[in-house]
């Protein structure tokens, strides 16, 4: 699954929640998920490395 679909079935999803109002929160609460996915990645690829 490329990025792009991915990001538009994220959308899809956060259009559905009643609690979000309008697509500039919506991007800013995505961007805010990805950034902590992101970080959550590399925390373990440091433990990892850290490891060896």
């Amino acid at each position: 699954m490329s990025i792009s679909s991915t990001i538009k079935s994220i959308q899809d999803i956060m259009r559905k929640d009643v609690g979000v109002d309008g697509d500039a929160q919506r991007i800013g609460q995505l961007v805010w998920l990805l950034f902590l996915k992101i970080f959550d990645d590399r925390e373990l690829e440091w433990e990892l490395m850290d490891d060896n």
